[in-house]
């Protein structure tokens, strides 16, 4: 029978790890194991510490790692400036072991969040660790558990002084682009880094969600089986679709089931979970005015997927089109591989919008070409077509919109004859597409020079005396009128625009 170690006091060893690391589920495990195979030594601790057994005594049996079973052993095996870094659920876990390790630290060590944290609560722990001398960094890690033990992108921020000391361990352990770069880089001050994995997440519901429709236009429109389907992407990865989500779903596609024999794509129930950062993006657009539609059209769809028992039910009472339109297969195809590309650069240009909206609010300065590279390996979203935002940004640091860079305004010139009649299709067909049709309102949105707002904000003033601006007049003057002749000349205060 396995005997636990007793624990060891601060001062019974010399120091000799470079981080310790809370939190032995998956990805920690992984974020250890590739930290100590790029030569770093790693402390690991767990609450149930018969996890930390386990673990040293089996996948980290013969590495550069050390177990520790409470937290001041786990303080005193590391290097100054100490550097702990969290792996555990995002909320209160956090709070309780922050409240747990500050007593044993001193100022200048580190602490690390590279949980799914809401960026206001990176926010609120930096300004208070920073009260007590300790530095506090919040970093998104980006790559499930595969990226974590092979090379994840991560994306850190928060106490600046912080950096140079865990610059060495989070470059060395990051995925690499072609070149060499690491997928790592310092992002900003306060809850930036945690911000950034956020918009991460929320393109990636978007992203996912429009593969998804991909899928559905050509199995419910043309007929084809899954893995028909996965030979088509299967394709599409080898263009400018060229990315790590169409690789997954082709092989997703072309996978049977080991008992049926039928695609297990088909056996899958149609409910999609979420654990609430696409929420997080599409609630924090709407908090600083940024329209981010299809983020937040993927994530009502994953919403609309939970309520199964009563779609259902409504799919034996509410009719669609009495016949569907059947395209041209070769023709279909391509129309749906462009709007597709063209629906996932709306989607990315919605995330690039928000972050550059939030920055300024914030009072971050965030380097976008930078963080086009973050997440060009390692991560979820990881695609080609990342190197062309990077470049978009080193040709015009201030750009407006990514719609607005030459490659992309092409693209998208090129592409939309394809994307409307994919839309049309699918609307006269009776099939879902609300990524697909969101990216291009987005688009014809932002590309038209008047909108009928005028009618929104005439209606603010005739019910609410909200006041307009007027075409003939300079913007920032504002006027009331008395629509009823029974209004008088008082007007609201409140204009947003």
């Amino acid at each position: 029978m396995t005997q636990t170690p007793e624990p060891q006091t601060a001062g019974q060893h010399e120091a000799q790890s470079d981080i310790g690391v809370v939190g032995l589920a998956v990805m920690g495990e992984n974020l250890i194991l590739n930290m100590a195979s790029k030569g770093f030594t790693v402390s690991a601790f767990n609450r149930t510490v018969s996890k930390v057994t386990d673990f040293v005594e089996g996948r980290a049996r013969g590495q550069s790692i050390v177990g520790a079973y409470d937290l001041p052993e786990l303080v005193s095996q590391l290097k100054k400036p100490r550097k702990v870094m969290l792996m555990v659920k995002a909320g209160p876990a956090v709070d309780s072991f922050i409240e747990a390790l500050v007593p044993l630290l001193e100022p200048g060590d580190i602490i690390i969040d590279g949980g799914n944290t809401h960026f206001p609560d990176t926010v609120r722990r930096e300004a208070a660790l920073r009260e007590k001398g300790l530095l506090f960094i919040g970093t998104g890690v980006s790559g499930g558990e595969e990226g974590a033990l092979t090379g994840p992108s991560i994306m850190p921020g928060g106490s600046a002084e912080a950096w140079p000391a865990v610059k060495p361990i989070f470059q060395g352990i990051a995925a690499k682009v072609a070149d060499g770069t690491p997928c790592c880089d310092w992002v900003g001050e306060g809850g930036a880094g945690h911000f950034v994995k956020m918009v991460h997440n929320g393109i990636e519901y978007a992203d996912m969600q429009m593969i998804a429709e991909s899928y559905s236009l050509l199995h419910g429109t043309l007929g084809l089986t899954p893995p028909e389907i996965g030979h088509i992407f299967e394709d599409w990865n080898k263009g400018e679709l060229n990315s790590y989500l169409i690789e997954i779903t082709a092989d997703i596609l072309s996978k049977q089931d080991d008992e049926t024999g039928q695609p297990l794509v088909d056996l899958i129930l149609d409910t999609a979970g979420q654990k609430g950062t696409g929420k997080w993006t599409s609630t924090t657009a709407l908090d600083v005015g940024s329209p981010a539609a299809t983020i937040t059209e993927a994530v009502y769809a994953r919403a609309i997927s939970a309520l199964k028992e009563e779609r259902v039910a409504a799919s034996k009472v509410l009719n669609g089109p009495a016949t569907q339109p059947t395209p041209n297969k070769e023709e279909f195809v391509e129309q749906v591989r462009k709007a597709l590309y063209a629906s996932k650069i709306a989607a990315y240009a919605q995330g690039f919008q928000l972050m550059k909206l939030a920055a300024a609010e914030n009072g971050w300065t965030l380097d976008f070409g930078s963080i086009a590279m973050m997440w060009r390996g390692g991560c979820i979203i990881r695609a080609a077509f990342l190197d062309d935002i990077k470049a978009a940004y080193d040709a015009q640091a201030d750009l407006g919109n990514l719609l607005l860079a030459p490659y992309f305004a092409g693209i998208m010139d090129s592409h939309q004859a394809a994307w409307r009649q994919v839309v049309a299709t699918a609307v006269l067909g009776g099939v879902w597409v609300p990524a697909f049709s969101s990216a291009l309102a987005y688009y014809d949105g932002y590309r038209s020079e008047r909108l009928p707002a005028n009618i929104l904000q005439a209606q603010r003033d005739y019910f609410g005396a909200h006041t307009y601006e007027r075409t003939d007049r300079p913007r920032g003057e504002f006027f009331h009128t008395n629509w009823t002749g029974r209004g008088g000349t008082t007007a609201s205060s409140t204009y947003n625009a």
